[in-house]
């Protein structure tokens, strides 16, 4: 019998070849990986060159820029968004700060700074507090439009006061005919519970209003303009259907 059988393929190479060749795959993988890495990490091509805050109006941006302390250079993957917002957020001006990455060199600091509600007289001028108690600045006058906080309690103790809460909420919804005209406020009732406590209005034209919760400020704020079309020095709307006049 003539011929030739086939040659038997070559298995012991194509078995070598494949490990091979999945080993050099493996490492093209990590080598792309860590240029990756380098490149947002330990390069010079994606770190922070500037830095932009927004926001600001009671603190100037550098007193932000040297709060958040992060130094141009910085790998922008390397900032802590979180850890730099904390630090800006203890100048006390600031209620909230947010930071962002803006690839790829760049990074954007927005600052919201809290609003004083009413002023507290102090010696010399009036401290200007948010709805939380914190005194946002000082002044030498009372600002137009903010009403006077009658309060014996010290500054220092007027942060997470419940009786300046419930007073910051009950301006917050009064008709805007009616906030125009407050100049000062109190709060009566149980002491540290804001839930009994009657705020009073005094008013521009040296009337009195007894306006008491956040409750039902709809329908006070209408029974009120309709008491005042009778001028009166004292007007209790704090149970609305039974208002009170003097």
């Amino acid at each position: 019998m003539t011929g030739t059988q086939p040659a038997a393929p070559p298995r012991t190479r194509t078995r070598w070849r494949t490990p091979w060749r999945a080993a050099i795959l493996a490492l093209a993988g990590l080598a792309v990986i860590a240029g990756i890495g380098w490149v947002l990490v330990g390069s010079r091509m994606l770190v922070v060159r500037s830095i932009t805050v927004t926001g600001t109006h009671l603190v100037s941006p550098a007193q932000v820029l040297a709060a958040a302390d992060v130094p141009l250079g910085t790998p922008l993957l390397r900032v802590d968004a979180g850890q730099v917002a904390r630090r800006v957020e203890a100048i006390r001006q600031v209620a909230s700060a947010t930071v962002a990455r803006d690839w790829p060199d760049h990074l954007v600091i927005t600052v919201r700074e809290r609003v004083p509600v009413v002023a507290v007289r102090t010696t010399g001028g009036y401290d200007l507090v948010d709805p939380s108690g914190v005194i946002v600045t000082w002044a030498g006058t009372r600002p137009a439009g903010m009403p006077l906080f009658e309060t014996s309690l010290p500054d220092s103790a007027l942060h997470g006061d419940p009786a300046l809460a419930l007073t910051s909420a009950v301006l917050a919804e009064l008709p805007s005919w009616l906030a125009r005209s407050v100049t000062a406020v109190a709060v009566t009732g149980t002491a540290g519970s804001a839930a009994q406590n009657q705020v009073t209005l005094y008013l521009s034209d040296h009337a009195t209003v007894v306006w008491g919760g956040t409750d039902r400020a709809r329908e006070k704020g209408e029974e009120l303009a309709i008491l005042m079309r009778d001028p009166a020095s004292y007007y209790d709307v704090s149970a609305p259907g039974t208002a009170v006049t003097q």
